[in-house]
């Protein structure tokens, strides 16, 4: 079944700012470190995976919608009528009287 795309995208963007909030929180503030540019990518992985689960548990696109109905040619002959009759038939031993489908 497919997933509900609204509620995965709300999902996630609940998770990517948590994430943001966790990576800005953790990362000291020094001016020789390399914080953040760590922050920033480990925070950018994140919303990536997010953003990339999300994308791929939506599921199959819907089928397309039913073509236009087929409708008879309006030259096309009508339909030939049958009926049933009894006719006299061999059937190998003998003749025997059957019903048998005649048509016009």
């Amino acid at each position: 079944m497919p997933m509900n795309l609204g509620k995965t995208i709300r999902t996630g963007m609940a998770l990517s700012a948590a994430a943001a909030c966790f990576a800005a929180v953790c990362v000291p503030a020094q001016a020789q470190d390399a914080g953040a540019v760590a922050a920033g990518l480990l925070g950018g992985l994140a919303v990536g995976a997010i953003a990339g689960s999300a994308i791929a548990g939506a599921g199959a696109p819907p089928p397309p919608p039913p073509g236009y109905g087929y409708y008879a040619p309006v030259y096309a002959p009508p339909p030939p009528r049958c009926w049933f009759e009894p006719q006299q038939v061999w059937n190998g031993y003998a003749y025997v009287i059957q019903r048998v489908q005649v048509c016009e």
